[in-house]
């Protein structure tokens, strides 16, 4: 028996890292073993993160699996949104266009800056004292 093709894409965002595999289906998408919606529970959540789908029309062509570690839920969000456009462009290359418009194809290098030694976070110093 011949398997279904399938399309993968890594999405990366902050410290979180997404593994995403797009197979031909009716939409549903499962996160870690969990629907889309349970794992996530904020709002907005599962719209920021199925935004390639809505981008380029393809809403309820492709089911996705996807393994997401790393970070917190702003992070996972923002890379599995990152995953799903990789996989799009290479189901189609002409996704690559209005997801480019849509900034979802960049990666996003926005991390937290590391603390810096005699300091007490990245950039703050300790209080000065004249006298």
């Amino acid at each position: 028996m011949k398997s279904a093709p399938y399309f993968q894409g890594t999405g990366r965002r902050k410290t979180s890292i997404a593994r995403v595999r797009l197979v031909p289906g009716e939409g549903a998408v499962v996160v870690n073993g969990k629907p889309l919606d349970d794992y996530f529970a904020r709002d907005g959540a599962t719209e920021q993160a199925l935004l390639p789908f809505s981008v380029t029309n393809t809403a309820r062509r492709f089911n996705a699996m996807v393994k997401v570690e790393g970070g917190g839920v702003s992070g996972q969000i923002g890379a599995i949104a990152h995953g799903i456009a990789r996989a799009l462009i290479q189901s189609d290359k002409e996704h690559a266009a209005p997801l480019r418009k849509a900034g979802l194809v960049t990666r996003d290098p926005r991390a937290k800056e590391r603390k810096k030694p005699g300091l007490k976070r990245a950039r703050k110093a300790p209080q000065f004292t004249k006298r």
